[in-house]
């Protein structure tokens, strides 16, 4: 038989369900509130840039901007080219990415496919460690360390080099990209890798052929958020490499960075509103598009990556 319920018992189910459906909405829209400040946050920072960059505009022509070989907006002979600080940005960011992806990815497959379960309970934490050391400390470790090693070897090679900040800004972001790489290769289904071995393959086999074109999407992501990394760090290439703005290619040359210029010109010497100091909006905002246009790069090859696999 079915128990008759009190009028006493059915108000308080009632009361105790409509407080849970409170507190849910509650929850909810705190939630939806987090979401919306980042969102809320990234429009604004885009607005500042664009409204600034867009008074730069007005007296600096954007064909000079993107075409002039100089960037010497605080010298007498004031040239506004973003050429210099673009090459430099570049340069330092590939020498960093040709140093974290490859380390990276060997890595991530060594801790997800054939290290132990011991070993690997040390050796992440240790790696991501160096996620915690302040930019500052790699900036003089490059300048200090990295770049006189680096003239016994290149004679040379000046004491400011784009060389050495490249090599140590790979490091500082080299556990970024192994780690997401790795949390990605641990994610794909163990069906996948029964599967390979089943067929014959051997573990090597198994990790470049099943495991990381499985995980593409999440390798994807650790390489275009260690370029991302790359493209917008200010110390180590502020320190390492110089703040001469180089229209160059070669790494063993001193060069500026975008963001070691904004470091630079943020320091307060220049008055607000003039166009000196509207310059680094219009750099802040060339860094954002090239960061812009890197995400896009990866998701296409992501996508189009699965598609083949």
């Amino acid at each position: 038989m079915t128990p008759i319920l009190s009028k006493d018992n059915r108000n308080g189910q009632i009361s105790h369900s409509a407080f849970r459906n409170i507190r849910e909405s509650i929850i909810e829209f705190a939630l939806f509130l987090a979401a919306l400040s980042s969102v809320g946050t990234t429009f604004g920072i885009l607005y500042i840039l664009v409204t600034e960059s867009w008074l730069f505009f007005q007296q600096v022509p954007i064909l000079n901007f993107l075409t002039d070989t100089q960037w010497t907006p605080l010298f007498n002979d004031k040239h506004y080219g973003i050429l210099p600080l673009l090459s430099g940005t570049l340069v330092t960011s590939a020498v960093a990415l040709w140093v974290a992806i490859p380390l990276g990815t060997i890595v991530a497959i060594y801790l997800s496919e054939f290290a132990p379960a011991k070993l690997r309970e040390w050796v992440k934490p240790i790696l991501e460690l160096l996620a915690a050391i302040p930019t500052v400390v790699y900036g003089y470790f490059a300048l200090l360390v990295v770049t006189p090693l680096l003239q016994k070897v290149f004679t040379n090679l000046p004491t400011f080099n784009m060389l050495s900040g490249g090599l140590v800004m790979g490091l500082m972001i080299l556990p970024l990209v192994s780690s997401i790489c790795e949390d990605a290769m641990r994610a794909v289904p163990v069906v996948l890798k029964e599967g390979s071995y089943a067929m014959g393959a051997t573990r090597l086999q198994t990790a470049l052929k099943v495991v990381f074109p499985a995980a593409i999407s999440g390798v994807g992501a650790a390489y275009i958020l260690g370029a991302s990394r790359a493209v917008g760090e200010t110390m180590i290439v502020a320190i390492a490499s110089g703040l001469l703005p180089n229209l160059t290619l070669n790494p063993l040359e001193q060069g500026a960075t975008i963001t070691a210029y904004i470091a630079q010109v943020s320091l307060g010497d220049l008055p607000h509103g003039t166009v000196e100091y509207q310059t680094i909006f219009a750099a802040g905002l060339t860094l954002v598009i090239i960061t812009l246009i890197l995400n896009i790069i990866g998701y296409f090859l992501a996508k189009r990556y699965r598609e083949i696999y």
